[in-house]
């Protein structure tokens, strides 16, 4: 049984701290809070020891929930795990008062305390988050219920709602990529649909390797993907259901006509993608659920790689109109075009952040390949990456990482999938199993 958000807020409670505590002695400090600034961040240090496994059968659960959260942690950049040798305290009972001069002594300025139980075959996790120094709970304990294979959405979400209490920003990690795995030699690669966990984990193949596929992209609800493949020998848009894996062409194409770069509206009813027609490439738009298409861009040059403002009012893409590859914007019924990328080099794969405060993009210029991201008014341009070849960004849900393609030179050259931060810190290379190329960030799961 999948293993959904809205089933663990359902069987979830809050229980209050204090209920199971003696009464705590506030320290005269500021609440715990972790500022995300665009400059040097020192990580924050935190201690998480192994999670209480309330009867035997939770053993293995509760050292594998306690090792995710501490990597969600740990992989963001922002937090720096205490190592358990390191640790003055053992937690072995989860309601014992906790001994903050211990922890204060090595120095931990967030403390996350946990057990799992397992009754059949369901997992009930719990946990509490405590600021070390002004020796206070930080927020309730939470308690999540589901299935035993569903542990890794567990120790995700308590990962979330840690990040979320010390930063103030919304978590990431109970998210999936999809992407486009490949193997084979350089000149004879074959591509396949993959989906994943944000971390790499819990691979599942969507498509079998007969036929090229490109550009996957997750709809707004993350329950469809729209992808380009070559089934029918040349390039052509398909939809498909993530739960079932079922797909379809996309209606209202001319037969013959190329269509290639789907992305999604923002409110998910309707597909927006590049159609070659007598030489010429323009964006059109079709509803999912079938109906005519309508014209969004009509210029003689190569119009493509749409993505929408989160409100849906306009729409950002490339085109080479005047020459070459450059941003622009528009409404996003179509209408006046305005130019934003305005350094030199050529500029591609616009993506809207889903804060709605800046556009990724891929940026050419002297030989080298670049992930940056400006204003939507094409200001602030800040360069996150150079390479050989990074192209492709995708946004994590809350708009603070981006993750890309990034393929290494020669004739043996790879694609991997890498992820780094808007203000250019933590870049690293995503787990995935083999070569893999154009990733999608999912919204949060339900």
């Amino acid at each position: 049984m999948l293993l959904t958000r809205r089933s663990l807020i359902r069987s979830a409670s809050v229980f209050a701290a204090a209920a199971s505590m003696p009464a705590l002695v506030r320290a005269q400090s500021r609440p715990l809070r972790l500022e995300i600034t665009e400059g040097v961040i020192e990580p924050m240090p935190f201690a998480i020891p192994a999670f209480i496994a309330r009867n035997g059968a939770a053993a293995d659960a509760a050292a594998d929930i306690t090792r995710v959260i501490a990597a969600d942690l740990r992989g963001t950049g922002l937090f720096r795990q205490i190592p358990d040798s390191a640790h003055i305290s053992s937690v072995t009972n989860f309601d014992a008062p906790i001994l903050y001069p211990d922890w204060q002594a090595i120095n931990a300025q967030a403390l996350i305390v946990g057990e799992v139980e397992q009754q059949g075959g369901r997992l009930i996790v719990r946990f509490r988050l405590f600021d070390v120094f002004s020796q206070q709970p930080l927020g309730d304990g939470l308690q999540f219920v589901g299935n035993r294979d569903g542990w890794r959405r567990m120790a995700h979400n308590v990962a979330d709602q840690v990040y979320e209490r010390i930063t103030g920003e919304t978590g990431y990690f109970d998210t999936r990529v999809v992407f486009v795995h490949e193997e084979g030699p350089k000149n004879a690669r074959l591509k396949r649909l993959a989906l994943m966990d944000y971390d790499g984990a819990n691979v599942q193949f969507l498509t079998d390797s007969r036929s090229l596929v490109l550009a996957p992209r997750f709809s707004p609800t993350g329950d469809r993907i729209i992808y380009t493949s070559y089934e029918s020998g040349q390039p052509r848009v398909y939809l498909m259901d993530v739960a079932s894996v079922s797909r379809r062409p996309l209606e209202a194409v001319s037969a013959g006509n190329m269509t290639f770069s789907p992305r999604f509206t923002a409110d998910g009813g309707s597909v927006v993608f590049s159609m070659e027609q007598g030489g010429n490439t323009d964006i059109y738009r079709v509803p999912v659920g079938g109906g005519a298409r309508s014209q969004l861009t009509n210029a003689p040059s190569i119009e493509t790689a749409p993505s929408f403002s989160p409100d849906g009012r306009q729409m950002v893409f490339e085109s080479d109109r005047t020459g070459g590859q450059q941003i622009y914007v528009m409404p996003a019924g179509g209408g006046e075009v305005q130019r934003i990328s305005r350094g030199s080099g050529r500029y591609g794969t616009p993506v809207w952040s889903p804060r709605g405060d800046y556009i990724a993009f891929t940026k050419q210029e002297r030989g080298r390949f670049h992930i940056g991201v400006m204003r939507t008014n094409g200001s602030e341009e800040r360069l996150l990456t150079a390479s050989f070849l990074d192209e492709g960004p995708t946004w994590a849900p809350n708009g603070r990482v981006l993750m890309f393609t990034r393929e290494t030179a020669g004739a043996d050259g790879a694609p991997a999938v890498y992820s780094v931060d808007i203000s250019g810190r933590n870049l690293q290379r995503v787990a995935t199993p083999g070569m893999a190329s154009d990733p999608s960030w999912s919204p949060r799961l339900p």
